[in-house]
């Protein structure tokens, strides 16, 4: 039985998508790109800064990624946490882990702080026992980095351990960490992409999660 749930943010707990759009296409029209169309952003969410500065681009020049992370933060600090919301299941699946004495946790590329002041907005910090934030890390996702600090905090073992998420980047950084991974089709990764990874399950809602849905051992 797990006794760890630590999930993704953005598109597994929350929404940010507004924020992310506004702080994007501020980056890119500071730098002199033009706009780039919600759905192409959208599908850029969970990737490194500097990852989606290329994607959106095709420039991987480090100094140009660099003054993209730059902008895109010096945005994101006014609008990010105030343009963010929960996915609604979030709060449910959360009270009731707590509820019954599990240990909760997220592991995300979005930075510690952020998250800090998103639980805060919501009042349910006292909802998550741990965050591993992109900025606690040298190495962000897929790397395994961010999912072992928090399983070294918590000293617990890969077997105590479910990771909820919504691409194939969570998929990938599950497997690589040893631990076991639930897919939820919440964000733009499609159920059919997921198939090529190991995963308990592949749930369309993050209550499916605790509504027998998925076989955990």
């Amino acid at each position: 039985m797990y006794t760890v749930y630590l999930f993704d943010f953005d598109y597994t707990l929350g929404d940010s998508t507004d924020a992310v759009v506004a702080s994007v296409n501020y980056a890119l029209t500071s730098m002199g790109y033009k706009e780039r169309p919600r759905n192409e952003i959208r599908r850029t969410i969970g990737m490194t800064l500097p990852e989606t500065f290329t994607r959106l681009t095709q420039n991987g020049e480090e100094a140009q990624r660099a003054m993209f992370r730059t902008l895109f933060m010096e945005k994101a600090d006014q609008v990010m946490t105030a343009m963010t919301e929960l996915l609604p299941d979030t709060v449910p699946v959360l009270t009731y882990l707590k509820d019954k004495g599990f240990t909760t946790g997220i592991v995300t590329t979005k930075c510690h702080y952020r998250i800090d002041e998103i639980l805060g907005k919501f009042d349910i910090s006292r909802l998550v026992d741990i965050i591993v934030g992109g900025d606690d890390v040298k190495n962000n996702k897929p790397h395994p980095e961010a999912l072992l600090t928090a399983m070294d905090k918590l000293r617990a073992t890969a077997g105590d351990i479910v990771y909820i998420g919504d691409s194939v980047i969570d998929a990938e950084t599950a497997r690589a960490a040893g631990v076991d991974f639930v897919a939820v089709t919440t964000g733009t990764t499609s159920r059919e992409s997921f198939e090529l990874y190991p995963k308990l399950a592949v749930i369309e809602r993050l209550a499916q999660l605790i509504g027998g849905s998925v076989p955990f051992k």
